[in-house]
């Protein structure tokens, strides 16, 4: 009986977890918002939200982090916007949780996060391009690629510090105790 009472523990402390990173993720996107950044570059922005989707990748499982992305893009496209924001936002995510995951699954000990990081936001520019490419029912917007790879890169690497550095704290905490990658 004390496994039944240590499974439902983990449980709750997942539930816990996600709730928080999901929360966070919108605050971090309210306040990127707020940040008078400007690349120039439509679309392009510096993916605050994202530290908290890579954090979650690190610590739990696809399923739980596909949840995180889904309540994220969610929460935000009813804050910021209209659908076409939600179709950019849900694309470009998907694309990015989907690549971290593959990464974090095959190369958790030989890529870093900062790596992971980088392929996410190339990823998340990707997928909003190709939801670009539906609305406007043109390839033409593939002309900001090249630009729109550069600051993948940059914002990829600013997140991947972010992430390091936020894992290794977490890490201290009990409440991880039970989730920390071997």
């Amino acid at each position: 009986m004390p496994s039944s009472n240590n499974d439902s523990t983990t449980a709750l402390k997942k539930v816990i977890i996600l709730a928080i990173f999901a929360a966070v993720a919108v605050v971090l996107s309210i306040v990127e918002a707020m940040i008078p950044v400007s690349f120039s570059i439509p679309g392009a922005k510096l993916g605050l939200a994202n530290i908290m989707v890579l954090t979650c990748l690190y610590f739990l499982n696809g399923k739980d982090t596909l949840t995180l992305v889904v309540l994220k893009t969610i929460l935000t496209s009813f804050i910021f916007g209209t659908f076409s924001s939600f179709l950019f936002s849900f694309f470009g995510a998907m694309a990015s949780f989907v690549v971290m995951y593959v990464l974090m699954k095959l190369g958790r000990n030989q890529l870093s996060l900062i790596g992971i990081s980088i392929a996410g936001g190339l990823a998340h520019n990707t997928g909003q391009l190709a939801a670009a490419m539906i609305v406007l029912k043109s390839s033409a917007i593939f002309y900001y690629l090249p630009a729109l790879m550069l600051t993948g890169i940059a914002t990829g690497i600013f997140v991947g510090i972010a992430v390091k550095y936020l894992v290794n704290s977490l890490s201290k905490l009990s409440l991880f105790e039970a989730f920390k990658p071997e």
